[in-house]
């Protein structure tokens, strides 16, 4: 088949950087403008008949990968103070349904960004500043192509990466060659003062994807922990990962262009020129059985309650009858409040659970809210068949709750809390990543609730055991 995804980019998209946006503050992100401008040439030097570019802005989906089927996308930078930066491209649709072939293929679900998008998913009917930045530059080096934008996934990492593959073999199958853009930018958490708020692990993320990039360590990049990655309050992994993705099977020259972080947030621009193809870099299949083989692992090493909850809603989802738990464990026959959580790729799917038992014990509880937890959580579309694999399922035991005076009585790595007003009140669970302080803690709560900073609450903690 060839090389057929001819050149690739990780672009950051701050609108500073473009200089009727940022004018004198422009300057400070001249390394970010000098990279950006040598990705344009590069997209015109590679022979790409169209560019696929993909932001973390546009529409995002915890099930599948937004691609867009309009026939013309428009936008300008108007919100930023510069409407006259426009920019309009006509949309390769041929290459979209390519690449939605390709994904099924794969197991990868594309969601049709097209006219009724915006009022389906509340999409915006204009091109957004994650896909403007990067082609501003394109333009720049006098680039007119076909675009396909595609939306950043929610996905694991896996699937993250097969999407990348499935925009590959879709070029092969049209036999055109494409430059993929991945939009996106590293820690959002460098300096105090930053737009997410300072977290010294934001620079630990931003170095260690440095050094991968450099190094075309796809494994590494794939394999990243997943509560760095939460920590840096990053906006550009996704998309790199779906980039290089469809660079699978490619032997690639990475380049760092340039890197900064002045305003608080790392601008990493690199580029990714393949030089030929080599089968020993084809990792889906290989990523495919390590994820058997971790999967496997983790059921291997389940509790008696993580268990029963798994295959309660394994069965559920599947229209099978639930399972008999046979004769309870004397330590699980008492009644007791009960949470649920799932998790898909190191990123929340569902959680849900009662502070106050509604079952006679611990595992008729379990199983109610294992349902729950999968179906019923509002943050989430209710779990598919195919993400079954995927879950991965902790389940927390609660105390009785107990009433407290005030912040000094609580300990969020021990404690979780209840805030009450009224009829309202939220609860957060203990060891959640990033909650340091019981001050947080109980912020965190209150907003849960709708219950505004300084209206009066009542305070309860409880403990918890936690199962995995």
């Amino acid at each position: 088949m060839g090389v057929t995804v001819v050149f690739a980019a990780l672009c950051p998209h701050p609108p500073v950087v473009v200089p009727e946006v940022g004018g004198k503050e422009a300057l400070r992100v001249s390394a970010t403008h000098e990279g950006l401008l040598t990705v344009g040439r590069r997209v015109k030097e590679s022979g790409a008949r169209t560019m696929v570019v993909i932001s973390p802005h546009s529409p995002l989906f915890e099930e599948g990968i937004g691609v867009n089927f309009r026939s013309r996308v428009t936008g300008d930078l108007g919100n930023f103070g510069a409407p006259q930066v426009r920019l309009e491209y006509t949309v390769d649709r041929e290459l979209a349904e390519a690449v939605r072939r390709a994904a099924g293929e794969l197991g990868v679900t594309v969601i049709e960004i097209d006219g009724g998008a915006v009022w389906r998913y509340r999409a915006g009917d204009r091109m957004d500043h994650g896909l403007l930045v990067p082609l501003y530059f394109v333009a720049k080096a006098g680039v007119d192509l076909p675009l396909l934008p595609v939306s950043m996934g929610l996905l694991p990492p896996e699937r993250l990466y097969a999407f990348g593959v499935a925009l590959q073999r879709a070029a092969g199958t049209l036999g055109r060659p494409v430059a993929v853009l991945a939009s996106g930018d590293l820690s959002h958490r460098l300096l105090p003062g930053a737009p997410a708020g300072y977290h010294p692990d934001g620079e630990v993320f931003d170095r260690a994807v440095v050094r991968l990039v450099e190094a075309m360590d796809v494994e590494g990049l794939l394999r990243m922990d997943p509560n760095l990655v939460e920590r840096a309050g990053e906006c550009g992994w996704r998309s790199l990962l779906m980039m290089l993705g469809a660079l699978d099977g490619y032997r690639v020259r990475a380049q760092v262009l340039s890197y900064e972080g002045p305003f608080g947030v790392g601008y990493l621009t690199a580029a990714f020129t393949p030089v030929g193809e080599d089968p020993g870099r084809r990792l889906l299949e290989r990523l495919g059985i390590r994820s058997r083989h971790d999967l496997q692992a983790r059921r291997a090493g389940e509790s008696y309650l993580v268990r029963l909850a798994r295959e309660t809603l394994e069965r559920y989802v599947r229209g099978l009858p639930l399972p008999d738990p046979g004769e309870i464990p004397e330590e699980f026959r008492f009644p007791a409040g009960v949470f649920v959580s799932l998790k898909k790729g190191g990123v929340l799917r569902g959680c849900m659970g009662t502070v106050v038992p509604q079952k006679a014990n611990v595992v008729e509880e379990v199983m109610a809210n294992a349902i729950t937890a999968g179906i019923r959580d509002p943050r989430f579309a209710p779990v598919r068949p195919e993400e079954l694999d995927e879950l991965e399922y902790s389940v927390d035991v609660l105390s009785p709750p107990e009433p407290v005076r005030g912040l000094e009585d609580l300990d969020p790595r021990r404690y979780g809390v209840i805030v009450r007003s009224g009829r309202r009140s939220g609860l957060l669970l203990p060891g959640i990543e990033g909650i340091e302080t019981a001050a947080q803690q109980v912020a965190i709560a209150r907003e849960k609730a709708g219950i505004g900073p300084h209206e009066p609450v009542t305070l309860e903690r409880f403990e918890v055991v936690r199962h995995k």
